[in-house]
Formats: structure tokens, sequence, C-alpha cells
């Protein structure tokens, strides 16, 4: 009996120690806002280094185009005809290449219009109305006439809706070229009536103002990131080009003036001697724009309609693209702009409809984006810079089409002004990013819209104290931020896949670049990374990655919570005041004590010489970034603390921080000057304002 009574004590003991085991936990993966990057990240390599520099063997196409084009002015259309020579400077074979035919989206047959959604409004604008219902069909699209060889044999290709594949006839060796010839036509769309980044506008008076670009046969970007970048285009996310040289002769009516990319050849055939003199003149004129051709002159040309024809001859070095804008309308002022040492040429075409808007501001404001984007990147490395009146805003290199015009008295409002001149500057600035820095517009249109509008920011500064800046500052992307997150993605997304395009490929990048220049890097830091990576890959193609770690790379600061939060995620900052508690200190001999205030804000008696405030900070939103702290105290003085975004590695939800002060606190307020896109302020503040929600509640019905 005694054996069985140890044995059964045993086996309650056993019994009790499994009962009392701990339960098995599940594991779970890092899910900590600083984890690295590196799972996200492309793995480093000999073309592009961990540090985001271009590798020691880091290579990209070149090729090279020789056209003639003609613009039938009474038809809109143009006839062209180009030799192609083909680089192969990667390492690679390639049995075939790939060209780009933008145009295409406006064939009969085009799958654009397909893939949107659309329905039956009440109303709708007759412009609008004319656009979704047009009588007749626009016969847009190429009309490719032929593709041959140098010989001109005929040269095998597939044409794939806006791509065409060159069927090669053997595979294109690493280190060789390839020439041959494209001949085509299309019809030109009035953009005005039919959209589109390119075209034509018809006034009343008969004439007609010609925008144009994509209107050639182009290649496609190879590179080893993804090989052929042969994306449709759909009409919205832009384009992946490489850079080459450009001969370009274009045939318009005489009477025509004309800008384009490039080099003019032939000046003193296409221009009055009076012209050439008022442009040598403007070439050394630096303060204010001298006029070309005059809105007089402009106005007594249009009523000709000249039969006649005339070539003008461009020759553009290492550019990635082309374009050209062209109407007997067209004023002309031009000033040079001095950039450490170098001359450029600001340049406006305009219409009288757009003067003295144009007049006013247009050349200056293609100066000043000149003179700014150079200091926060690089010099300006091409001869001039154009902006023509094109009432649309789109870029191409050394030249842009930009909206404004006045009333028809001539007087302008500080809304068209500032519209006017912010949209000049952003084009303007696309020459830097990226017909320059040449990121892929197609993938990641952010990488050059959001950077540009950075850099806008700032270039408008520099135009006018007190510019009325909109997008960019971190107050306005809270209400697209807090919206609806089923239709918000991420700012890592394809431009075609967005649903708010310029608050995502705009606005939310431009501001998480404000936000690290102002307030996380500081802006010696973020100046120097920035203007690091803008000379690293000019002329080249860089990635996301590229950008990113070069940003860290230059600055020894570690950003990779910042993008994983800002640029991969739709999370939302919201930083608040979960609870304080007020403490004084009395010493003995040998101790310290603290004893917790409770006179509920009605303060320390005067013995008292030190004050502490447990503070516990709380995180409802996702996004982790600093905690700016402002404690203002009872005798009006305020002291400003930051914490680093690091404070929430260990918890992600809260954390608490002991401020201690010689005077006492009246009160404390969290990101006090809106620098971090609070989607929340009603919890920024102690002792909590008790009207704040019902006032935002009011403004928000006023509004």
């Amino acid at each position: 009996m005694k054996k069985l009574g140890i044995l059964l004590l045993t086996l309650v003991f056993v019994a009790n120690t499994f009962a009392q085991k701990k339960e098995v936990q599940q594991g779970h993966t890092n899910q900590n806002k600083f984890k690295q990057l590196k799972d996200e990240f492309a793995t480093p390599n000999d073309q592009r280094t961990a540090s985001g520099a271009p590798g020691k063997n880091y290579t990209q196409q070149k090729v090279d185009y020789v056209m003639d084009i003609v613009l039938d002015d009474e038809k809109q259309k143009i006839t062209g005809a180009e030799t192609i020579t083909y680089h192969n400077n990667s390492a690679d074979e390639l049995a075939y290449l790939w060209l780009q035919l933008d145009q295409n989206m406006r064939a009969a047959d085009s799958k654009t219009p397909d893939i949107q959604t659309d329905n039956i409004p009440e109303k709708i604008s007759k412009t609008r109305f004319d656009q979704s219902f047009p009588e007749v069909a626009f016969d847009g699209g190429f009309k490719i006439m032929s593709v041959t060889n140098i010989d001109g044999s005929n040269l095998s290709y597939t044409i794939n809706q806006t791509m065409m594949r060159i069927n090669l006839p053997k595979p294109l060796a690493s280190g060789a070229t390839f020439k041959f010839n494209i001949k085509w036509w299309y019809n030109i769309n009035n953009h005005r009536t039919q959209g589109g980044r390119s075209g034509f506008e018809h006034f009343e008076d008969g004439n007609n103002n010609y925008v144009i670009a994509q209107f050639f046969p182009r290649l496609c970007v190879y590179n080893n990131v993804e090989g052929w970048q042969n994306e449709q285009f759909w009409g919205r996310s832009e384009f992946a080009l490489e850079f080459g040289d450009y001969t370009v002769n274009i045939t318009i009516p005489d009477d025509h003036m004309l800008g384009a990319t490039g080099v003019l050849k032939n000046e003193s055939t296409v221009l009055s001697k009076k012209e050439q003199e008022r442009l040598a003149t403007a070439r050394k004129t630096f303060d204010n724009p001298v006029i070309i051709r005059t809105q007089e002159e402009a106005e007594k040309i249009e009523k000709g309609h000249s039969k006649k024809t005339k070539t003008w001859k461009f020759f553009a070095e290492n550019v990635r693209d082309y374009a050209f804008a062209t109407s007997r309308k067209f004023i002309w002022d031009a000033m040079a702009v001095a950039i450490n040492g170098k001359t450029v040429m600001a340049y406006s075409l305009y219409s009288k409809e757009a003067n003295p808007l144009y007049g006013d501001h247009s050349t200056r404001a293609v100066a000043q984006t000149l003179k700014t984007y150079s200091k926060y990147t690089f010099d300006y490395p091409y001869h001039k810079a154009i902006s023509v009146d094109g009432q649309m805003g789109m870029e191409y290199p050394q030249i842009c089409f930009n909206p404004g015009r006045p009333e028809a008295d001539g007087t302008y409002t500080d809304r068209t002004k500032y519209r006017m001149i912010g949209v000049t500057i952003h084009e303007v600035g696309h020459n830097f990013f990226p017909m320059i820095v040449n990121s892929d517009e197609r993938q990641w249109t952010w990488m050059d819209e959001g950077l540009n509008s950075y850099v806008q920011m700032l270039a408008m500064m520099d135009y006018e104290k007190g510019y009325p800046l909109s997008r960019g500052l971190p107050k306005n992307i809270v209400d697209y931020m807090n919206g609806d997150q089923s239709k918000i993605a991420p700012i890592m997304s394809k431009g075609d896949n967005v649903y708010s395009f310029g608050n995502n490929a705009y606005g939310k990048p431009a501001t998480a670049l404000w936000i690290l220049r102002e307030t996380v890097m500081g802006q010696e830091l973020f100046d120097h990374a920035f203007r690091t990576y803008s000379q690293r890959w000019m002329f080249k193609h860089p990635t996301p990655e590229d950008f990113f770690r070069t940003m860290e790379d230059a600055s020894g600061v570690d950003l990779d919570w910042f993008w994983r939060g800002w640029f991969y995620t739709t999370d939302v900052t919201d930083i608040g005041l979960k609870g304080v508690k007020k403490y004084y200190t009395t010493e003995g001999d040998e101790e310290v004590v603290f004893t917790e205030d409770a006179s509920e804000g009605l303060g320390f008696s005067d013995k008292h010489k030190k004050y502490h405030y447990e503070i516990t900070y709380n995180k409802p939103g996702g996004l982790v970034m600093p905690i700016i702290v402002e404690f203002t105290y009872k005798d009006g003085t305020k002291e400003r603390k930051t914490y680093p975004a690091q404070i929430w590695r260990l918890n992600d939800q809260e954390v608490t921080k002991v401020f201690s002060s010689s005077k006492e606190i009246e009160n404390i307020a969290i990101d006090p000057d809106l620098e971090t896109a609070d989607v929340d302020t009603t919890n920024n503040n102690w002792p909590q304002d008790k009207t704040d929600k019902f006032d935002q509640f009011k403004n928000k019905i006023k509004g």
C-alpha cells in the first residue's frame, strides 16, 4: 500500500505538471516598422551598387535618329521618315527590338477606351459631350508605310497595339549597331476637343497652334532591371526612353514660327534679319525678356496663311525624346540665364490670346526654374528651355507646353497667374526629372512627378516671396491620406493603377520629401543627399532603390522606416497625448521624493523648484514619425522638444517620457506647426481643448 500511495502521488504530481504547462504561442514574422528594406529591394550587383550609385559595369543603350518631318497645316497631318541607329551597349544578344507607337492609342481599333469605365450623367458640358460622343470617330494612330533595312529591303515587324517589334534578320551582338528605316503618317488630334498630350488647337481666325510630341516611332528601354520596357501606353503613365542624338528637319508653312528640341542649325535661313538681331541682343540680356517676334508682327502674319513652306533644321545631342511647336500666331520672347558661368537661353512662344500673362511671367518663370533646379541638383546642361502656350501641362527635352490665358480684356486673376507660373515651373523642371535623371515614368510615376513637384516648391518660393504653396505642404495632403482607404494606393504603385493620380504621384511624394528635409533630416543633410542622387544618375536610368539607397548613403541617416511607411503603405500619421501626470520633488538629506500633483491644473506652490511631467504619447496612426512637442509655460515662454521616430521602435502603440522643468507647464502641444501630416489634431493638446472636435465639425460644414 505504501508503494501504491507513492505511485498515486507521483501520478498526481505529473498530471498537475502537465496541467500547469504554459500554452505554446504561435510565432509571427517581423512586423517592426523599423525592419530594414532588404527583402523589398533588388540585390545589388556590378551595375547597381548597394550605395545607390551606378556600378562599374553599368551600361545603357543608345539610339540615334535622323528624321524628315512634314506638317500639313491644311489637313492637320504629319508625314515622317526616320533612320534609326540602335547601339547595343548591353552584354546581351538581342533577337528583336521594341518600339513605342504612342499615337496608336487614338487608332480606330485602340483598346484604350475599352479599359475605362463610364456612365451616362444627367448633364454634361458640350466640350465633354463632343469628346465622349463624337459624330465621326477620329481616325488616329500611326499609318506605317514601310519598315526597311538600310539597303531598302523590307524588314519584318509586328505591331501589338501601341508597341512594334522589329524582327532582326540576325541577333544583334553585344557592342554591335543596327540601322533601319521607317516611314509613316498620322492625323493630328485636336487636343482641345479630343484631349491628348500633344496635338493642335484651332482658332476662330482659321489658324492652328501645334504642340507636337510622340509623333515618331521610338525605341523602348532595354536594361538589366527588366529587359525590354514594352508595356502598353494607355494614355496616363508616360514614357521610358533611351538617350541619343537627333538630326531633325521639320518642314512647315513659311510664315510659321517654330520652337523645338535641339540647336537650330539654319537660323539665317528661317529667321528674318530683324529677328536674328533681336535674338543676338537677347543672348546678352539677363534681366528682362527681349521680344524677338512682337504681337503686332504676329497679328499681321496670322492673317496671311502662306502656301509656301520652309524647313527648320535642328541637332540635339544626348536627349531622350523630341518635340516641337509651331504656329503663325506665335509671339516669341527670350532672355539669357547665367548658370555658373554658362549662358542658357529661356524662350517663350505664345499667341496673342495668352498675352499679357505670358509676356509678364512665362520666360521669367523659365529662367527661375533653371536657376533653382541647378542649385539643388546639377547645372542645366542644355543650351535652352522653351515654354509654349499649349494649354496643357506636358514636358519634353528643352520644350514644354503650358496652360494659362488672361480674360478677353487682358486682365487676369492671381489664381490664373499662379496656376500658369506653377505649371510652367513644373514642366520646365521636368527637364531635370526625367529628361536628364531618366527614371521609368511608366512604372514609377512618382520618381519624376513627385521629385519634380518637390523642387518646384523651392523654385516657386524663389520666384516670388510669399508664393502661395498648395501641393507639397504636409497640411495639404491630410485630407487625401485620411480618405477612403479602398480608394488609396501606396506611392509604390504603377501610375495606371492608382485612384487619385495627382495626390499619389505628385502630392504625397513631394510632401514626403518636404518632411524629410524640414523635419526628419534637416536641410543640409537632405540637400547634399538629393544633389548626390541627381548627379549620380544624370543621363542614366535610376530605379526607386537607387534613390532610396543614395539618400541614405549620402546622408548617413537610416531612412528605411520612412520609405516603408510613406512609400510602401497607405498608413497615416496620428500621434496624440494619451495622458499627463504631474509631479513635484522635495529633497531630503539622502533622498528625493516624487509627489504626484493632484491639483488638476491649479499649479504647484512656489516653494517647489522642480517640476516633472510623465507624458504618455499614443499613436493611433500607422506611420512612425518624430514626436514634435511644444511646451508652453505659465509665464508665457515656450520650449520645443523633438523625439526621433526611433522612439517607437520597441512599442508601436504608445511611449512614455518624462519631461522636467524649473517652470510650470500650462500647455503641451504635439506638432504645433503641422509638419508631419497628422490626420487628427484633436488629440494633440494637453489640457485637451474641449471645443476642438466641435470647431472642426463646424469648419467642415462651412467648407
